[in-house]
């Protein structure tokens, strides 16, 4: 059932003081809900990641969608979006720093039960949703969609607490079907929970309406597919009802 959706935008930062704002939806009125963490794209808290921390609010969740680039910088072209995204990586813990603040942050709002707590992301985002768990985050599920899968840091058994789904295009010319093969080694090896799920002729971004318009802008591999995206989500669904009660 849909409920009426309350939205504020929320400041903090991450552990080095880098500031970043933050897209907080809910319910209307209501407490102790379980939270679900947002990892947008590599374009950024944009639109898309907003439009999907409102789907979850309807659906009775406390969803926060975060910003990983700092004072919601967002990129209107891949060239700008590949320069944020691998701003991230030159430092080898930032991503885990800004995830964890976010997961804090999401934590700390009083309609939020800090024991229920999962994280969703798609493409960059599923990566940053992944590595936060990784380093031991206390978060009971994880669904990624198109996302980058491979990692500096493997899961460790004890340390790795969430139930997986990942959700995959056949057809993702980004992220290979041997990088898949590696991450359910990397995944039984640490005694994980997690089903990997493969969408027949999806590409990369299949979540996305916006796919096909920013693969003619952009010059990059990507697709929209209105099956995956629904099947997907509806599998998101079944995992947070099933984990977080």
């Amino acid at each position: 059932m849909a409920h009426s959706i309350s939205i504020r935008e929320i400041a903090y930062q991450d552990s080095t003081g880098q500031n970043l704002i933050g897209y907080f939806a809910y319910p209307e009125g209501q407490s102790d809900l379980a939270g679900v963490l947002v990892c947008p794209e590599w374009w950024g808290r944009n639109d898309y990641v907003e439009r999907r921390a409102i789907e979850l609010a309807e659906q009775g969740y406390a969803a926060f969608a975060i910003d990983m680039y700092g004072d919601k910088k967002l990129a209107a072209d891949a060239k700008t979006a590949n320069a944020y995204m691998m701003a991230t990586f030159e430092q080898p813990d930032t991503i885990v720093h800004r995830a964890t603040a976010g997961l804090q942050t999401l934590a700390a709002q009083p309609e939020v039960d800090r024991s229920r707590l999962a994280a969703i992301g798609f493409c960059y985002g599923g990566k940053v949703a992944l590595e936060l768990v990784r380093s031991g985050a206390d978060i009971k599920a994880v669904n990624t969609f198109h996302a980058f899968l491979a990692t500096q840091n493997p899961a460790q058994v004890d340390i790795f607490k969430a139930e997986v789904v990942v959700a995959h295009g056949e057809e993702d010319s980004m992220v290979s079907l041997d990088e898949i093969e590696q991450f359910k080694q990397e995944m039984t090896a640490a005694h994980v929970k997690y089903r990997v799920d493969i969408y027949p002729h999806a590409k990369h971004g299949f979540s996305n309406r916006a796919a096909d318009e920013n693969a003619l802008k952009n010059g990059v591999d990507l697709g929209y597919d209105r099956l995956a995206e629904t099947e997907s989500l509806d599998a998101m669904y079944a995992l947070l009802a099933r984990t977080l009660g």
